[in-house]
């Protein structure tokens, strides 16, 4: 079975056979056939999330017994999270593992889009993944289980005691001895899985002094059925009784398994499958949480409780209202030990059902849970019980609502009644923890609806529409794209689907990152502490407990950075502090660093130092900065196109509103790391750091040190993911490591863990547009004036860059004859806000799609009608006075809506809808141009280096000064290199990425890499090629090595040094229009969602992409990264969501409350397709960025979403346009559904308008 690494102690698996991704499968002997699958199905990019993945998949072939199915393997990579690959290819190379899988046609699902038919791509059609390469599975070649464990029951029957630092762990093997521990240690924690005092002791600091593990103790294992119900056993595993349940429901007469079936129908979206399989049902009674997903089910079921304790013996308690008496308390005393739970079987004429409403459909908390149980005799309900989790304190009982119920006919009547008697049984402070509360108030009342609509289905009352989604299940894919011909060379890699070239490495476990480089002898590790506050000075700081802790070594502040030495930041302004500074700016700011001997030790230590404050009042959101007027240096971005006063005047219809845009976490899946080594000599240090510009580290790093930087040598072999993240934002711990180093003369390292990271670093800059836009009847835009503000957060950093950017693309791909923007970056004090895949184009292209869906509104007319109307072409310019020319966003356009036949889905939806009250279908088309370039004052960035070395043999080492972050740049690196040197890419190697070997280069950033870097690298070949040429002529049957042996005796220099730089970047044109960007990358989307008017809960069916990325250098690289940027922006529009307190303090601090997507979030029908005949001379070999550009595409979900609610609200007879800010979330959505049950908190004075909320929108 699968288990966290993160939460399974060592001890706790004493006697088992522990096997990781390093033990199936590596390059020197075989891979595994998973391996295999992943690699070669382009599945894996930055690589951080592929060995847990594999291990996943692992476990379900090694335990499940059979060839699994598609369920199978969607529960098996539950709790797993990629942030690059948009899962498509990682879920079509596993799926070949499942029973009855059949191979796509030219990777398309075939019906009647066969990609055959489709006469764009004609018969140039390839899969990027061919099944028939990989490698069989067989579970016979799969390792025995260790011999030496299976001969002796020692391990299992031996009482344990484990004694560390500050713990002591016992494992009986008998209840006498549990019973006896328990006495003598009544405080003792009970470990099963670890699930839950792992978290307390890992992010509580919680100490336990005495741990038991009752996991060998029999009578807590059992599972038994009884005439009257199921005795489970407390240490039971909830994959266990998922299991045993299965058994009950298959055997037994349906009316007495309904609380099984409500058990079994909550178990696939309780935690993840790893946390199933040691998480135990005792765990989740006792930790008592109110949002517990069993607790409700078991109350509502009025189950039994066996405890028993050595003092007392044995007693029996029901869980009713009185069991728990407290948040995360109960009635079992501290003595007593919880033996097994009595589940009852339902009986006739009842009815049970339990319902869960999460942000995200798996892995997730639920936000409201409930249980549901009702006794009927002819219509008349006769008994009653209403449990509802994360209401309160505590899981509580709907008792008004019981009373009210008892003895009253089941009809539609007694809604409202009910409706009101909810409201009472279940209020909640409008500053309730968890906020959302009116939303958690409507889903308390829009779940009891759902089971009062299921119970009338039981008795044929009436037949309802919550489960209407009729589409297939089966997940379908294809990819679209030109394939080269055969005539071009065998050697030549360009346009093919070369896999990424550390993939293979990555699905071993054998990719190196930062952390894994192995530990110096000698090497120390830092810890940081940040400031409590958003805002405050500080009075006093305390090092002495600290520094008497065994272990530590030394502290590091401000004190070690005298001066502008302490400062920091994007050149030239420096404004962020590497050490606070008499004050801390937000919190999670680094006050100072603490060196150790080891991670634990400093992580303990660090917690010794005593920080005294006197708070400030902050300035937490954009408002609070506009009242406030603080802005940086007072200044806007500022455009204007035309006379807009004249325009406003002159138009004849207009709108004005307001939009916001929240904030994204990077959530890349390796958090900042760095090794710092002094080598003690001239000053000398090098730098090995998980970042995206190792130049501008060690830059930052030679100043902070005050050293020349050629005595700093950064390097970076490939990140587990970046996207702009470590970009500027290295420098949070590398400094303080380098700083540390040269104090003390030994190696220190330093990785953030998530909570740490994700406080510490910032993220993508939340927005609001204030907009005021003028049209005429045909929807023809004449006129925007918008009003721009992003939240940059405590220093300047990047979010003068981004609101660049999004003041640029905030028209699109439309042109508007008179335009005025004010942009303007909001001094506030959370972590400073950074760059993020898209740097602020998303946000500006948001704002203007959601006003063209306003202008369509008030048009009454179709918001693809206004795009049309609107679209750029060749010879127009844009309000920054660039002119557009090879446009091919329309292109891209018509394209996608013909694949997607979207007029068709149109009609189709419309039907549907019409036939639907509580389920409403959505479809939505979005265009998007990318402006392609370091712009507006990062010129300078617009260049590159490479060197190339080619050694005797043949063999070439490339550098160049890009960083590997799972966007295959030197993979397609090599590829240029092959193309122009014409051999094999297995001859090009790729080490690392280092100052000491290209210099000054720019950050890997901006989807500008593969431009400036393969423009660098084709430079270097070319010289290269021309060194060659005489032993070419002179040899002209002779091979590469022949030629290189030659040039090498003839005394050539080999090493070549390449440069690109391009200068026509930001200059004016002689017809007076400037060159802002290079070109654009453009794309279109269609997407088609199903959302629950109930709960707010959406699925996407279906989305088409086309994206014009030029000709492709790697099509399954692009298409991949096409992917990965459509599932981040999905995130972005729907799903994530960063929630500040009113002193902003972050809440999201961890995947446990933010939730980026997941397996189960791609379109169930994705297709990806290159638009065929794109040229572009502007970049190597003709080809264009795609890192950033579809990101926006995703956008098309959240203006289905947004379609389906307009759905929703005209039944309830509301038809004028509505404000809806991203992301679409959960709430947001169920909110905007205006029906019966949101107009009775509205009526009734149940909405919540509180003074002292207890979260703010920043």
């Amino acid at each position: 079975m699968s288990v966290n690494a993160c939460l399974c102690p060592v001890v706790s698996v004493h006697g088992c056979s522990i096997v990781t991704v390093e033990g199936i499968g590596n390059t020197k002997t075989r891979l595994h056939p998973i391996q295999d699958r992943i690699a070669k199905s382009h599945g894996s990019q930055c690589g951080f999330c592929t060995p847990g993945i594999v291990m996943s998949v692992y476990a379900m072939l090694r335990s499940l017994g059979k060839t699994p199915n598609k369920k199978d393997l969607e529960i098996a990579l539950q709790g797993n999270l990629c942030r690059c690959t948009g899962y498509r290819p990682i879920l079509e190379g596993l799926m070949t593992l499942t029973a009855n899988y059949k191979v796509p046609v030219s990777g398309c699902p075939k019906e009647n889009n066969c990609c055959t038919k489709i006469k764009v791509i004609g018969n140039n059609v390839e899969n990027t993944t061919n099944s028939s390469d990989f490698l069989p599975y067989d579970p016979s070649q799969e390792p025995i289980f260790p011999p030496e464990l299976m001969l002796t029951k020692d391990y299992d029957e031996e009482y344990l005691i484990f004694r560390g630092r500050k713990t002591m762990w016992y494992r009986p093997t008998s209840l006498f001895e549990l019973l006896e521990l328990k006495s003598k240690y009544p405080n003792a924690r009970i470990i099963v899985g670890n699930t839950e005092v792992g978290i307390e002791i890992k992010f509580k600091s919680c100490q336990y002094s005495v741990m038991i593990q009752p996991n060998k103790v029999s009578e807590l294992n059992v599972v038994k059925v009884s005439a009257e119900g199921l005795i489970v056993g407390a240490a039971v595993t909830i994959d266990k009784l998922e299991n045993q349940l299965k058994k009950l429901v298959d055997t037994m007469p349906d009316y007495k398994v309904q609380v099984i079936k409500s058990i079994l129908e909550m178990i696939p979206s309780f935690a993840s499958k790893q946390i199933r399989n040691v998480a135990c049902i005792a765990g989740n009674i006792v930790t008592g949480s109110p949002i517990s997903d069993l607790n409700p089910i078991f109350l509502a079921a009025r189950c039994q409780l066996k405890v028993q304790s050595k003092e007392n013996g044995t007693r029996f308690l029901k869980m009713d209202r009185t069991f728990f008496t407290g948040y995360r308390k109960n009635s079992i005393h501290a003595n007593e030990i919880l033996i097994d739970l009595f589940i009852p079987f339902s009986q006739k004429n009842t009815f049970f059902k339990s319902i869960k409403q999460s942000r995200r459909k798996e892995d997730d908390i639920a936000l409201v849970n409930a249980a549901f149980f009702i006794k009927i005799s002819k219509n008349v309900v006769k008994d009653a019980e209403f449990v509802f989790g994360g209401m309160s304190a505590t899981t509580v009982f709907a008792r008004k609502t019981k009373k009210l119920i008892i003895n009253r006919e089941w009809t539609d009547s007694m809604l409202d009644g009910i409706y009101l008697e909810l409201l009472k049984d279940l209020p909640l402070a409008s500053n309730a923890p968890g906020g959302m509360v009116t939303y958690r108030k409507t889903l308390s009342l829009s779940l009891f609806f759902k089971f009062y609509n299921y119970v009338c289905e039981q008795l044929s009352l009436k037949t309802i529409d919550f489960q209407v989604n009729d589409t297939n299940d089966v997940f379908k894919y294809a990819q679209y794209y030109q394939i080269v011909g055969n005539s071009q060379c065998s050697n030549d890699t360009i346009g093919k689907p070369l896999i990424h070239r550390s993939a293979i490495q990555q699905t071993t476990g054998e990719a190196v990152y930062c952390d894994d480089i192995p530990r110096y002898s000698n090497e120390t590790y830092l810890a940081v502490k940040t400031s409590i506050y958003a805002h405050a000075k500080i009075t006093s700081i305390d090092y002495t407990d600290a520094l008497s802790y065994p272990g530590v070594i030394a502290i590091v502040d401000e004190k070690d950075l005298p001066g502008s030495r302490n400062m920091v930041g994007v050149t030239p302004i420096k404004d962020d502090y590497v050490f606070a500074r008499g004050k801390v700016v937000n919190f999670g700011q680094i006050i100072c660093g603490l060196v150790a001997i080891d991670p634990i030790i400093a992580q303990e230590a660090v917690d010794k130092i005593h920080v005294q404050y006197e708070e400030l009042k902050p300035i937490i959101t954009i408002e609070e900065a506009i009242e406030n007027k603080s802005f940086y240096d007072g200044r806007c971005v500022y455009w204007q196109k035309g006379c807009v006063d004249q325009a406003f005047k002159e138009s004849k219809r207009s709108v004005t509103g307001t939009l916001r845009i929240g904030g994204q976490d990077h959530f890349y899946l390796e958090t900042h790391c760095c090794l710092a080594i002094p080598l003690n000599e001239n000053n000398e240090i090098e730098i090995i750091s998980s970042t995206q510009s190792p130049s501008e580290l060690q830059e930052t790093i030679a100043h902070c040190l005050d050293i020349p930087e050629n005595r700093v040598v950064c390097k970076t072999k490939r990140l587990g993911g970046g996207f702009g993240g470590k970009e500027t934002k290295a420098f949070i711990i590398a400094v303080p490591c380098a700083v540390a180093a040269v104090k003390t003369g030994k190696p220190v390292r330093c990785m953030l863990d998530r909570h740490e990271d994700m406080v510490i670093s910032g993220g993508r800059n939340p927005f609001l547009c204030c907009y005021n836009v003028g049209f005429d009847e045909s929807g023809q835009i004449q006129v925007l004036d918008v009003s721009v503000y992003n939240n940059a957060g405590s220093s300047r950093d990047l979010s003068f860059g981004t609101m660049e950017r999004c003041s640029c693309h905030i028209t699109n791909t439309y042109n508007i004859p008179h335009v005025k923007v004010s942009g303007y970056s909001c001094a506030t004090n959370l972590a400073s806000n950074t760059a993020f895949r898209g740097f602020g184009a998303p946000q500006g292209m948001f704002f203007i799609e959601s006003i063209i869906d306003h202008i369509s509104r008030e048009l009454n007319v179709s918001s693809n009608i206004v795009r049309e109307n609107n679209f750029f072409a060749n010879g127009h310019i844009t309000h920054y006075n660039q002119l557009i020319s090879n446009f091919t966003a329309k292109y891209c356009w018509d394209e996608v809506l013909e694949r997607s036949k979207y007029t068709v889905k149109s009609d189709d939806i419309k039907e549907f809808n019409r036939s639907n009250r509580w389920k409403k279908r959505g479809v939505a088309a979005v265009p998007t141009m990318y402006g392609i370039a370091f712009a507006g004052g990062s010129t300078f960035l617009n260049q590159a280096g490479a060197l190339l070395l080619v050694y005797a043999d043949g063999s070439v080492l490339l550098s160049h000064g890009g960083v590997e972050m799972g966007q295959g740049l030197h993979t397609k690196m090599i590829q240029v290199a092959s193309r122009c040197l014409g051999i094999s890419a297995e001859l090009i190697h790729v080490k690392e990425t280092s100052t000491d070997k290209v210099a000054n280069a720019s950050p890997t950033a901006g989807s500008f890499s593969s431009d400036l870097n393969g423009m660098a690298v084709l430079n270097a070949c070319e010289i290269i090629n021309k060194r060659l040429e005489p032993f070419r002529k002179r040899n002209p049957t002779g091979s590469w090595a022949d030629w290189v042996k030659m040039a090498y005796f003839d005394k050539v220099n080999l090493c070549v040094s390449g440069f690109y730089a391009n200068h026509t970047i930001g200059t004016t044109t002689d017809q007076g229009t400037v060159n802002y960007y290079l070109y654009y990358t453009s794309g279109a989307a269609v997407s088609i969602v199903e959302v629950d008017c109930l709960t707010g809960d959406h699925e996407v069916l279906s989305t088409d992409i086309v994206m014009d990325v030029g000709q492709s250098l790697n099509p399954a690289i692009d298409v991949g990264q096409i992917e990965g940027a459509f599932m981040q922006g999905y995130g972005l529009f729907t799903l994530e969501e960063l929630v500040y307190s009113p002193k902003g303090i972050l809440y999201t601090r961890g995947p446990g409350t933010y939730k980026i997507p997941g397996f189960s979030d791609i379109p169930k029908t994705f297709t990806v397709s290159l638009l065929k005949g794109s040229e572009n001379p502007r970049a190597v070999y003709s080809s264009k960025a795609v890192g950033e550009p579809p990101l926006f595409l995703s956008a098309s979900i959240f203006f289905a979403i947004k379609n389906a609610v307009y759905s929703a609200r005209e039944d309830a007879g509301i038809t004028d346009y509505f404000r809806l800010d991203a992301p679409a979330t959960v709430e947001k959505i169920r909110m905007a559904c205006n029906d019966n049950i949101t107009n009775k908190l509205l009526q009734e004075g149940y909405e919540t308008n509180s003074i002292d909320p207890w979260n703010k929108i920043v």
